[in-house]
């Protein structure tokens, strides 16, 4: 089973952006724990980041091409306004789980709505780097259940 991780605008950032909010890992501390993880589970994880939408949005295409079997994914500020990717990811077969490190629902008003929210499998945000980890492992077993 392979599952593709998104991390979207900013997120290269983290461990040195507002740690009060996103802690201080880093995003290769992240990828470790999910590559930890993935072992674990006995599934494959890729993972990608990327500040420019445009190519955001060509790797959601490429992971449609290849049937990856789930998506976990960080769009960062993109999952408020981007309808873009929204359309990108309505193009997925498999599930999609949206997750946040910070809780976007004690934030700042517009971090409040997701334009992803009506096709995610389910939304995960609070819990720092267990957001990743808690994301994967729902991602798996969607996958697992849709199979």
């Amino acid at each position: 089973m392979k599952i593709l991780v998104l991390h979207g605008i900013n997120l290269n950032m983290f461990g040195k952006r507002d740690p009060a909010q996103y802690g201080t890992a880093t995003l290769a501390d992240i990828e470790a724990a999910l590559h930890q993880l993935a072992k674990e589970l006995g599934v494959e994880v890729e993972s990608f980041q990327t500040n420019h939408e445009g190519e955001m949005a060509e790797r959601i295409h490429r992971a449609h091409q290849q049937a990856v079997d789930a998506v976990v994914i960080n769009a960062g500020a993109w999952t408020h306004y981007s309808y873009g990717l929204r359309d990108a990811l309505a193009i997925l077969k498999c599930p999609i789980v949206e997750v946040h490190m910070s809780n976007v629902h004690a934030r700042e008003a517009f971090r409040h709505h997701s334009v992803f929210a009506e096709i995610v499998k389910g939304q995960i945000c609070g819990f720092g780097v267990d957001s990743y980890l808690l994301g994967l492992r729902a991602a798996v077993s969607a996958a697992a259940a849709k199979a």
